[in-house]
């Protein structure tokens, strides 16, 4: 087959078949350009999906017919003025938020604007706002109805409203786009419940002897939720695929309407004012049997089917990637054809694990070998996040300094959760494996960092380590290649939060005690600079003042730097006009490096931006506890 004909043969049909006379002139020229341009593509990949399937190209023609329909009304279409691509400029600082924990509701978010620019936020990050079951809805990712705003949150018109207030000051919105299943909760749920053939094949809907054939090579996501990735629904008498929680449907990509009827979702989303979606789940959307299900290569194809469709209907949204995968699986989402943004959870994990071991060889080892991504993609660089703490790297690294990598985590999973002597960490786990004692680990930043168990000692040399380690890890993630993305409470040091096991409905899920509902006590003791809270809260606004000053925080060659310490991390960046050395001692101990300034520099002295009044001129640096560096100078 002739591809690139029949698809020039496609286009030109399904166009001759709509009306398109409601999308205004000039928005319409646009449209048919960008059509034209990536249909081809878009047509290969359907083809690749559904060839084989019988509605394949009416469902092509519904899905042209929804995108044009997105023209016709004006939607927000990017902010104005800004570096292209924006997310790769050292001036982007992003912070992650539940609108009920952040803001009370749509309107307070409105009212919490002001202290994000204070802070220097761009890029605000707004946790599932969609209505989902009352009762229990997995923190908003079982999602009831795309369409509507939880009520308890505001309305429609409220997150419209928010989203140009947002605009207005410069700050892009990112949404959830939680499209590997719906809450059984649904619409198209209800209706398979019901016996509508049309969604019974909306979802995985198999009998007991399917179901545990596919189950026989799947991994367990939540095991103390249930055994198994299915769920026995009594109503029909069937077995339903629920990846996570049993009341989260998993959608059947199979099937082109499924995936035709969630672009419609999508486009909705765009035009509440998203400029970001970040995929959520993005491993799991294709199923094959005889297969783990995870990072199948259909699922990158359609995946890269949604891509093409945001850049015909709107090609200012980027999508972000959300793959707790191996390391390997997770780079391979990144690129302009799928995510140009993706969460980076190699270098999340392993700079816990350096702080546990005070021992950098597995970070270093591990970012040398895939921390490398398209130079059009940027990594989000996180500490914290809403969900678990997964111990993700590649065993083959870790074996190569002798680890074994299933010790390790078991270890680590000790350290961080109050089970190993000596730990400095307040954790909980999440999700005990009963048959692996596996399990993942939660808490804030400020507790897991030892700030909370040291406030409580009173010892203040504890007290101090501990804020080091918060500034340490601030100064990794705002100083790497890649979009610093903040974890709402953590700019204000606050603590683990126990009063979720008082509420039925959530002590089963640990992710709760770092989801704190933050009061006007939480701003005002940050702003206390006698506090713990209020020194990590100006550790940290210096910190984005001092990224946003400098271009080599934007587009700049990097490379790892070599030194003599196990215990300390280093990196260079370098644009024509500067240079920066960063360098973090993730020891409590003076530690020498024997790195010297004057090689690993070009320029003369170099002065610390963390530090204005320091010129460090020395030829072998020795760091002191815990230090954070950021080593600038301009080149000559």
């Amino acid at each position: 087959m002739d591809i690139a004909h029949e698809s020039r043969k496609t286009l030109a049909l399904i166009v001759e078949d709509l009306d398109l006379s409601a999308i205004p002139a000039c928005r319409r020229a646009a449209f048919l350009a960008r059509l034209e341009s990536h249909f081809p593509a878009l047509f290969e990949n359907m083809l690749t999906l559904y060839g084989h399937r019988y509605d394949a190209a009416l469902q092509m023609r519904r899905l042209v017919e929804q995108l044009a329909q997105h023209q016709v009304k004006k939607h927000h279409s990017g902010l104005k003025g800004a570096e292209e691509p924006w997310y790769l400029s050292g001036k982007e600082v992003g912070l992650a938020a539940y609108v009920d924990l952040f803001g009370g509701d749509l309107k307070g978010m409105i009212d919490r604007i002001p202290y994000l620019e204070e802070l220097g936020i761009t890029y605000l990050y707004l946790l599932p706002l969609y209505d989902a079951p009352k009762e229990n809805s997995d923190g908003g990712y079982a999602v009831s109805d795309y369409r509507k705003v939880d009520p308890k949150l505001g309305t429609n018109k409220d997150l419209k409203a928010l989203a140009d207030a947002l605009h207005k000051r410069g700050i892009r919105l990112a949404l959830d786009f939680v499209f590997n299943h719906t809450s059984d909760e649904h619409a198209w749920a209800q209706a398979a419940r019901a016996g509508d053939p049309r969604y019974r094949d909306f979802y995985w809907i198999l009998d007991e002897a399917d179901a545990r054939a596919y189950d026989a090579t799947l991994r367990e996501i939540f095991p103390t939720v249930r055994r198994g990735s299915f769920t026995f629904d009594e109503s029909m008498g069937k077995w339903v695929w629920t990846t996570f929680n049993s009341f989260q449907w998993d959608l059947n990509y199979s099937n082109p309407d499924v995936f035709v009827s969630v672009v419609g979702e999508m486009l909705h989303l765009v035009g509440m004012g998203a400029d970001v979606l970040r995929l959520d789940a993005l491993a799991f959307v294709w199923k094959e049997m005889g297969t783990v299900c995870e990072s199948l290569p259909k699922a990158h194809v359609l995946i890269q089917c949604f891509n093409l469709c945001l850049r015909i209907a709107a090609p200012h949204v980027h999508f972000k990637s959300e793959a707790i995968v191996h390391p390997d699986e997770v780079n391979q989402y990144i690129g302009t054809h799928e995510c140009e943004l993706s969460y980076n959870p190699l270098m999340m994990a392993l700079m816990w694990e350096s702080l546990a071991t005070r021992r950098t060889e597995l970070l270093e080892a591990s970012l040398e070998k895939s921390f490398a991504i398209p130079k059009d993609a940027a990594w989000v660089n996180y500490i914290r996040c809403h969900d678990d703490i997964g111990w993700t790297w590649d065993d083959a690294v870790s074996w190569r300094f002798g680890i074994n990598g299933q010790d390790h985590r078991s270890f680590l999973n000790r350290f961080y959760t109050c089970q190993f002597e000596g730990s400095f960490a307040d954790g909980v786990p999440f999700q005990l494996n009963p048959t692996t004692g596996d399990c993942r680990v939660c808490g804030t930043l400020a507790s897991l960092a030892g700030v909370e168990r040291a406030a409580a000692s009173g010892d203040p040399v504890l007290l101090e380590h501990a804020l080091r380690r918060v500034r340490l890890l601030h100064g990794l993630v705002l100083s790497a290649p890649g979009l610093p993305l903040l974890y709402q409470g953590d700019d204000l040091g606050i603590f683990n939060d126990m009063s979720y096991l008082a509420d039925p409905g959530k002590a089963e899920d640990s992710r709760w005690v770092h989801r704190k509902p933050l009061s006007a006590a939480d701003f005002a003791t940050a702003g206390d600079p006698e506090t713990p809270q209020g020194r990590i809260a100006a550790d940290l606004a210096r910190m984005i003042r001092m990224r946003k000053a400098h271009r080599v925080f934007g587009p700049s060659d990097f490379r790892l730097v070599r030194h003599e310490s196990p215990h300390v991390f280093a990196f260079r960046r370098r644009t024509a006009e500067e240079e920066l050395l960063v360098i973090a001692n993730f020891s409590e101990h003076e530690i020498p490096t024997g790195l010297d300034l004057t090689a690993a520099l070009e320029s003369g002295a170099p002065r610390d931006l963390l530090d204005p009044e320091r010129v460090e001129s020395r030829r072998s640096l020795t760091l002191e506890p815990y230090a954070m560096h950021w080593f600038h100078a301009p080149l000559r």
